[in-house]
């Protein structure tokens, strides 16, 4: 081989690129209250695990962690979170919503726009930089069932909504790095 040196570097300086996308840990985004399902709803793409869909947005969805790890349509970088940005490495987009209550969470190559800011609060709320009264939450009411699971897997709407008091249950989230 005529040029070991320059593949050695190559390898070295594509290395920490590639683990750029995961600089934090991986942690879920949970909704603090279960609701009507004891695994818990994560904010979650819709679709399946690879196969997951980004342009079909996020939903609330029961949280994959009680297989034993996290699912990387639920995986989402503890310090892009830090930052104030919500990224998902293994697609990586960056959770997006226009500022106004009733907007579906979408997402989106992340690029630092103001509808990818949002700041997880002391108190759990997860609010749009850009609306700051506005909190990202969960559709009440019954769930609807998923695809699969033992037993199935329930999904609910998530949107942003004025952060209310009255609606804490649907409204404060925390992570975690693995099922409690």
């Amino acid at each position: 081989m005529k040029f070991p040196g320059l593949i050695l570097m190559a390898v070295l300086i594509v290395l920490p690129l590639a683990g750029s996308a995961y600089a934090g840990d991986m942690v879920e985004v949970v909704l603090v209250d279960s609701l009507d399902d004891q695994r818990g709803f994560c904010l979650d793409i819709r679709g399946y695990k690879q196969r997951a869909r980004v342009d079909r947005g996020l939903q609330a969805h029961s949280c994959y962690s009680y297989q034993g790890q996290i699912g990387v349509d639920q995986g989402f970088d503890s310090d892009a979170i830090r930052a104030g940005r919500f990224h998902m490495p293994g697609f990586d987009v960056c959770m997006t919503a226009a500022a106004e209550a009733g907007a579906r969470l979408g997402l989106t190559k992340c690029n630092g726009s103001p509808g990818q800011g949002f700041s997880m609060t002391a108190n759990g709320k997860i609010v749009a930089k850009a609306a700051p009264k506005l909190c990202v939450t969960v559709a009440g009411g019954d769930s609807r069932e998923g695809g699969g699971g033992r037993p199935v897997h329930l999904i609910r709407g998530l949107t942003l909504e004025n952060c209310d008091e009255a609606r804490s249950k649907y409204q404060r989230w925390r992570v975690r790095t693995e099922a409690d």
